[in-house]
């Protein structure tokens, strides 16, 4: 039997796909340790593309997604530009090592180019190599001589 051509789309995300979404970003949230909670997943993603917080890339193999990245807008005062941060980037389990990622990265960076955008920021853990590997293999540059600060609102 000849293996299966997988036919992998990417496309800016609408309403119209939040269930499919949703499925992926409660699994994401799993993933980073979060009991899932599809009605919340549901709820936050739908309101970021509702109210337009968001910019959201889906991949979907043969119809079935597979995985999202998720830009948030922020600006540069001092250069005075536009810059998105890639907050979320994940692949269902069974769909990685598949080029997916990497194909989801290159839409957000088609999208930030045509938007105008001075640069791409995103973060990741210190022990998530593969993560850390694809960015860098993207040309992606871990900065150095700042300090990232949060203060937790609860």
């Amino acid at each position: 039997m000849p293996a299966h051509n997988h036919v992998l789309a990417i496309a800016r995300a609408t309403p119209a796909d939040l269930d499919a979404l949703a499925s992926l970003f409660d699994a994401y949230r799993v993933f980073y340790g979060q009991a899932s909670d599809p009605a919340a997943a549901h709820a936050f993603v739908g309101q970021r593309l509702q109210h337009h917080e968001s910019v959201v890339f889906m991949a979907r193999d043969d119809g079935t997604a597979v995985g999202f990245t998720q830009l948030y807008p922020a600006f540069s005062s001092v250069s005075a530009r536009r810059i998105w941060i890639l907050n979320d980037l994940f692949v269902a389990p069974d769909a990685r090592q598949r080029g997916v990622a990497r194909a989801l990265m290159s839409a957000a960076r088609a999208f930030a180019l045509d938007t105008g955008a001075l640069r791409l920021v995103l973060e990741t853990a210190d022990d998530n190599h593969p993560a850390q590997a694809l960015y860098e293999s993207l040309g992606y540059v871990r900065e150095t001589g700042t300090r990232h600060y949060a203060l937790t609102l609860t």
